[in-house]
C-alpha cells in the first residue's frame, strides 16, 4: 500500500511548491516588517511597498486603531465564545449586519468570521444536487473551492466573455429545467490579480432571457468602487440585479472577515445552513467593533476623499505604465498587473533587482494563482501612496524593462536570495 507521505515527498511540490526551498522567505512567505504602509522593512532594508490590499489606508487610520485597541482592552479576544447560533451572538454583531444591509441596499446581511470559508459555505448551502452552477473561468480560489463541493452540474464560461456566458447559461437553464432545479451564476466584481471588472451589467441583462440568480464576490470592489463605495455593482449600475452580494473585510477595510447580503429569507436560510459559520467560533468583539468603525468611515465624506485619493494614484500609475509601453491588460480597478515576457527564472531576477537595488517591493505572481504562461508583478494602489511614489516606481520599471529587453535577466536559474 502506498504511504501518503512517501508520495508527497516524491512529488515535485506542485506548480508553486517546486520552488519552495529556493524561494521561502524571499519570493514566498516574505517578511514585511514595521508599520503597515507604503514604506516598510524587507530583508533589513526599507522598501517602497506596493503589495498591501490596504486600499483606503485604514490599517493605520487613528480612529480605527483607537477603536481596535479600546475594544480589545474592554472585551479581550475571547468574547463572545462559541458559534453565533449557540452562544456567540451579540447586539453588536447584529448592528453591523444591519449597517451592511442598508449600505448595500439589501434586505438583510450576515457576518462571516472568515471571508474565504464563508464564501465556500454560501455556495454549498445555496445549491442542491438538482441545481446547476455557471461560473467565470477565472473565479477566485474560494469560489472554485465552493463550486467543487457542488454535487450537481457546473459549467464554466470563458473569462469575461458574454457570448460564451450566454451559451453556457442557455445550456444550464435547459438542464436545470429538465431536472427540476435552478441556476446560480457566480462571478466576481473585480478580479484581484488582473484588476479587470466582471461584466456584471451585461450578465444582469441576460435575466431578461433566462431564469437564474447572480452571486458575486466583490472583495476588491467593496468600499472602493461606485459613487458611494458600494462596490462594482454600484459602479456598473446593476445593484438591484445582484441577488447575493459578498464583501470582504481584508481589502478596503484592512481587517478580517466578510459579509453576505441579499433577501431576508435567503440570508436567514444561510444563517441556519452555512457549515463554516454554524460550527466555528463567532467573530471576536474587537473585530466587530473595529469593523463597525471602518464601515462608518467608508460611508462618511472622509471615505469619499480616501477613495478619490486611491483612484488618483491608480490612474496615475496605470497611465504611466501604458505610456511606457507596459502590458497591464484590462486593468480597470486599483490593482495593476505588469505582465512580463519570459518565465519564472527571469521574473525572480527582476524581482531581486527591484527589491535589492531599487528598493521596490511588489508581489510576483505565477500559476496557479493566474493562468499558465503568465507572469505578473502586481501593483496595489492605496490612498497612503504619493505621486512621488508613483513617479519613482515608473522610472524604476522603465529601467527594468530596458534590462529585460537587453537580455540582462536571461537564463533558467532562479536568482539567489539573501535572507537573514
Amino acid at each position: 500500500m502506498l504511504d501518503i507521505f512517501d508520495r508527497i515527498e516524491r512529488d515535485s511540490g506542485g506548480p508553486i511548491g517546486q520552488y519552495f526551498d529556493k524561494a521561502y522567505g524571499y519570493y514566498m512567505y516574505p517578511r514585511l516588517e514595521g508599520e503597515l504602509g507604503p514604506h516598510m522593512i524587507f530583508n533589513g532594508k526599507e522598501v517602497l511597498n506596493w503589495s498591501l490590499n490596504n486600499y483606503l489606508g485604514l490599517a493605520n487610520h487613528p480612529e480605527v486603531r483607537k477603536a481596535d485597541a479600546e475594544a480589545a482592552a474592554q472585551w479581550g479576544l475571547a468574547y463572545p465564545m462559541g458559534a453565533r447560533m449557540l452562544s456567540g451572538n451579540t447586539r453588536y454583531h447584529e448592528k453591523l449586519e444591519k449597517m451592511f444591509a442598508e449600505f448595500e441596499k439589501k434586505e438583510d446581511a450576515f457576518l462571516y468570521n472568515f471571508g474565504y470559508q464563508g464564501i465556500v459555505s454560501t455556495i454549498d448551502a445555496l445549491t442542491s444536487r438538482h441545481d446547476v452552477i455557471v461560473y467565470d473561468a477565472e473565479c477566485h480560489a474560494c469560489l472554485l473551492d465552493g463550486i467543487r463541493l457542488h454535487l450537481g452540474s457546473k459549467y464554466k464560461y470563458r473569462h469575461n466573455n458574454i457570448e460564451d456566458c450566454e451559451k453556457v447559461l442557455a445550456r444550464a437553464c435547459a438542464e436545470a429545467d429538465a431536472n427540476g432545479g435552478g441556476v446560480l451564476l457566480i462571478t466576481e466584481g473585480v478580479y484581484g490579480m488582473t484588476g479587470a471588472l466582471g461584466k456584471l451589467d451585461k450578465i444582469a441583462a441576460l435575466k431578461k432571457k433566462y431564469s437564474f440568480r447572480i452571486m458575486i464576490d466583490d472583495a476588491h470592489g467593496f468600499g472602493l468602487l461606485g459613487e458611494h463605495g458600494r462596490g462594482t455593482s454600484e459602479a456598473l449600475g446593476c445593484m438591484d440585479d445582484i441577488d447575493i452580494y459578498i464583501g470582504a473585510f481584508a481589502k478596503s477595510m484592512a481587517s478580517i472577515g466578510g459579509f453576505v447580503a441579499g433577501p431576508h429569507k435567503i440570508i436567514n436560510y444561510l444563517r441556519a445552513n452555512m457549515r463554516s459559520q454554524m460550527y466555528a467560533k463567532s467573530q471576536p468583539m474587537p473585530l466587530v467593533i473595529g469593523n463597525t468603525k471602518r464601515l462608518e468611515i467608508i460611508m462618511s465624506p472622509e471615505g469619499d476623499e480616501l477613495r478619490k485619493k486611491c483612484w488618483q494614484i491608480t490612474n496615475a500609475i496605470q497611465d504611466g505604465f501604458r505610456k511606457e509601453g507596459f502590458d497591464i491588460g484590462e486593468a480597470e480597478a486599483c490593482v495593476t498587473p505588469v505582465h512580463i515576457k519570459g518565465g519564472v527564472a527571469q521574473a525572480t531576477k527582476m524581482a531581486k533587482d527591484l527589491r535589492e537595488n531599487y528598493r521596490i517591493f511588489c508581489s510576483m505572481v505565477i500559476y496557479p494563482v493566474i493562468p499558465k504562461g503568465m507572469v505578473i508583478f502586481r501593483i496595489v494602489s492605496t490612498a497612503s501612496h504619493t505621486m512621488e511614489d508613483v513617479e519613482y516606481t515608473l522610472n524604476a520599471f522603465k529601467e527594468i524593462k530596458a534590462k529585460l529587453d537587453a537580455g540582462a535577466y536571461d537564463g533558467d536559474d532562479i536568482a539567489a536570495m539573501t535572507v537573514e
